[in-house]
């Protein structure tokens, strides 16, 4: 038996020394980082709205758009650029990354508007202060590796500038999901080897934080039964 347990215990000790070390060395690149660089919004602004052109009693009555769409859960004011909408909700997660389904109707004419490439790219656009031209525009479905808690289809938007810029438009509320760049992704991977996220699936608690609990208790519990071995057989002994 103590073989087994002189095993255990050598190879839990192993495991965990690793990740110890890698706990190490993430914290230690934390506390030198950038944190406003980390947070990839070097040439993201504030998207400003021009002044509505039309006057908020000229608006589609709420009433009428419910009757339209009666199994909406929420609805809210909203506005993509310069043009007022009413955002439907008819799937509601607990959190706006989480699986959400809208409806996006123009508050002006009544239509069910899609955030397509067009209207993703000129949201992109409002938000981004920097000197690069887009270069490309993917529509990407989950899992998205710069925001991996993201559940929903978003548009990628990506800059040519010295930052590798991409901007991430939520396709079916036209929400910007936020900005990501070579910095946010350097952060990203020592956030993912510190908090063992190696599935980057965004949380904290996972299949391997769960599994290096199991073994660190292995560990501690195999250092137990040895040190009681040691004693049962007198190995320690305390010299007068």
């Amino acid at each position: 038996m103590m073989f087994w347990t002189r095993k255990i215990h050598k190879w839990a000790s192993l495991f965990v020394g690793l990740q110890l070390l890698i706990w190490i060395v993430s914290g230690l690149v934390f506390n030198v980082m950038d944190h406003k660089k980390a947070r990839g919004n070097a040439y993201r602004q504030a998207v400003i709205a021009q002044p509505p052109i039309i006057a908020e009693k000229d608006l589609l009555p709420v009433e009428n758009i419910l009757k339209r769409y009666p199994d909406t859960l929420a609805l809210k004011q909203t506005k993509l650029l310069s043009t007022p909408y009413y955002l439907l909700t008819q799937q509601q997660g607990l959190y706006r990354h989480f699986v959400n389904s809208y409806h996006l109707i123009n508050a002006i004419t009544g239509e069910l508007t899609v955030v397509d490439e067009a209207l993703a790219s000129a949201i992109a656009k409002a938000s981004y202060s920097g000197s690069g031209d887009i270069i490309s525009t993917t529509l990407l479905t989950p899992p998205i590796a710069d925001y991996n808690k993201q559940r929903n289809p978003t548009w990628q938007i990506n800059f040519a500038d010295d930052l590798a810029t991409s901007v991430y438009i939520e396709q079916g509320s036209g929400r910007l999901v936020g900005h990501s760049n070579s910095d946010k992704r350097f952060a990203d991977f020592f956030f993912m080897l510190h908090f063992m996220d190696y599935g980057e699936a965004g949380s904290f608690n996972s299949v391997q934080m769960i599994l290096f609990a199991f073994v660190t208790l292995w560990l501690a519990l195999s250092g137990l039964i040895w040190t009681i071995h040691m004693l049962r057989k007198g190995s320690y002994r305390i010299k007068r």
